[in-house]
């Protein structure tokens, strides 16, 4: 995953479209970053700039099981804020 620098979204309103930005296992090939100019203001990138933080994670296999139908929970189908956070 990558991230933005803060620095540049507080300094000159610059943002990664796409945040976090996920690069699945498989791929090989040239990583790009999407940047997005919130500011009025032209932003000249330059050659070695750091626009991102790269966030290496581990990531579980899991073995899926297909069930008929989920069990109850005490949230239940409680959506946003349901839970009083």
């Amino acid at each position: 995953m990558f991230y933005l620098r803060s620095g540049l979204a507080a300094k000159k309103g610059i943002s990664i479209l796409n945040t976090p930005g996920l690069i699945d296992s498989d791929y090989r090939g040239e990583i790009f970053v999407n940047l997005i100019n919130f500011s009025n203001k032209t932003f000249y990138g330059k050659r070695g700039m750091r626009i991102a933080q790269l966030l290496v994670l581990q990531y579980a296999h899991v073995m899926w099981e297909e069930i008929s139908q989920l069990p109850q929970t005490e949230r239940g189908e409680g959506g946003l804020g349901s839970t009083g956070l």
